[in-house]
């Protein structure tokens, strides 16, 4: 596993902590997502192509970083319309090779593309360019990396009809594609992933997969540099730490001894999977060769995914990005605390207690903390409950009337009778037969239950919760007789997942409803 980094010898510091900071931008560059950006050099960064509200661009809009200025390059060679370059295309590839931006395929419109173009950012002239050998199936949401300063080596994708999980080389000098022949195990075919190149490997994370999964997984690919005369071949790599959730439409960018990702797209749910969004940072610390979440002292940008992220130096350029409903425009720098810039915004984590080295009981008490915490901020309950708490009536709770009449309307005398009625529904009913609609009733309800006797309204008897229709109580008692400051969370999140009384609820199995809820 450690072969993996093992011309890496850099040890540069680097603070656990860091700030997002929002940068004013030019009105030359607008929201989008699906775009590419790529590192020339260390002078600048440049944007292009990308998707706004269904239409798809071909803008190039460049970010001068020793300038700290934006503008849009007059490109040579502009045909009578003005139009010159690539058509306009999303989720396409982009590789940079010194002053050079190779682009590959895309989508425009329902149509994979399959060209090939180079832009030369010395003189700003697009130049199509006709390839030869094991030419590459039209494509898009594939992933590619420069290999060296000559080649470039190309993953997966999505070709209308399957997902791909094939492996293509191009020499960028002969113009020759060379699809890779690998024996062994592979990774699933894929699309949405992120290629990196880390010395004589390339890392593989996350994608969506054949049939829809959203994956998880890291994979390192050998057998790309001539000089290193090894075979190719896969190995998938299981790294400790605190790993990334499952996602596609992420970013990943290397800079220094670590690989930083940002946000993507997942799914979470029970009963229904819906979209997830994120906006965390993990870092793949190179150094000890393990997964470690990076601690954010301010408040980080909106989740979102298929946006784009640089290094330069030792900051993140994060860009644009869709959050499933809206495309985000807002440009954010990822600094180092000591960062000058993150001196001048007055942020400090000052108040932020240094991380120390911590026992085994410290850690698994602090990962259930935060796992409480992050539960008790998704069902909205507060940690600290009193008597001055409102819980609303079900009297008064229309969306539970409106499903108990659904369900008992028509044998119920009153509007409480077919509330009693719905309890029992949901007491009999296994979890998957549950619809979508009744989950918000069945959350809010059970939150009002274990409420009112969390201080004190209903009872210490816990036969009046398991009269009321829920979870039996042998299963309920396990619950209360926890002497945990948070155990109404437990009982809460009990119900959202399984609703007999055979279920323990445990500590892992908490962190596992995280990602459901």
């Amino acid at each position: 596993m450690l072969c993996l980094f093992d011309q890496f010898v850099s040890h540069i510091s680097y603070t656990v902590y860091a700030i997002f900071l929002d940068c004013y931008m030019s009105q030359i560059c607008y929201p989008k997502s699906g775009h590419t950006a790529v590192n020339i050099g260390k002078s600048m960064i440049v944007f292009f192509g990308g998707l706004l509200d269904k239409k798809f661009l071909n803008d190039v809009t460049v970010y001068d970083i020793d300038n700290d200025m934006w503008f849009q390059p007059e490109f040579m060679d502009s045909g009578s319309d003005g139009n010159t370059g690539p058509s306009p295309r999303a989720f396409h590839v982009a590789v940079s090779i010194d002053c050079h931006m190779f682009i590959f395929g895309g989508r425009s419109g329902a149509n994979r593309l399959s060209d090939f173009w180079v832009l030369d950012t010395d003189i700003w002239q697009w130049s199509q360019l006709t390839t030869f050998g094991d030419l590459p199936s039209p494509r898009d949401f594939a992933a590619a990396s420069a290999v060296g300063n000559s080649k470039i080596v190309m993953f997966g994708g999505w070709d209308e009809k399957k997902w791909l999980s094939d492996v293509y080389v191009l020499d960028t000098f002969t113009l020759e594609w060379m699809e890779l022949s690998v024996s062994g195990t592979i990774p699933p075919p894929r699309c949405g992933h992120s290629a990196t190149m880390i010395e004589t490997r390339l890392l593989i994370y996350g994608g969506r997969g054949g049939g829809g999964p959203i994956m998880g997984d890291l994979w390192a690919l050998k057998g790309l540099i001539k000089e290193e005369n090894e075979p190719p071949g896969w190995t998938q790599l299981k790294l400790p730490g605190q790993a990334p959730s499952p996602r596609c439409g992420h970013t990943v960018a290397s800079g220094g001894p670590y690989l930083m990702l940002f946000g993507g797209h997942g799914t979470g749910g029970w009963l229904s999977r819906y979209d997830v969004y994120y906006n965390d940072c993990v870092v793949l610390d190179r150094v000890s060769v393990q997964w470690k979440r990076l601690h954010i002292i301010n408040e980080p940008p909106a989740a979102r995914a298929y946006h784009s992220m640089n290094c330069v130096g030792s900051r993140y350029l994060l860009f644009g990005g869709f959050d499933g409903k809206s495309t985000y425009g807002d440009l954010w720098w990822l600094v180092p605390e000591d960062d000058p810039i993150a001196k001048r915004s007055g942020i400090s984590s000052s108040e932020v207690v240094p991380e120390r080295d911590t026992t085994v009981e410290e850690k698994e008490s602090q990962r259930e903390g935060d796992a409480i915490a992050e539960l008790q901020k998704r069902l909205q309950i507060s940690g600290l409950l009193s008597t001055s708490v409102h819980i609303v009536d079900e009297m008064e709770d229309k969306e539970l009337i409106q499903q108990a009449l659904r369900v008992g309307g028509k044998d119920a005398v009153g509007n409480m009778q077919a509330v009693q009625a719905l309890r029992d529904h949901w007491a009999r009913s296994a979890p998957e037969s549950i619809t979508l609609k009744e989950i918000s009733p069945l959350l809010h309800d059970y939150q009002r239950l274990i409420t009112r006797h969390h201080i004190g309204k209903v009872g210490s008897n816990l036969d009046e919760l398991v009269g009321l229709g829920f979870a039996g109580k042998a299963c309920l008692q396990h619950v209360f007789d926890r002497q945990h400051p948070n155990r109404m969370l437990y009982a809460a999140a009990l119900v959202r997942v399984e609703m007999n009384s055979s279920f323990v609820l445990d500590q892992t199995r908490l962190l596992i409803m995280l990602h459901q809820v």
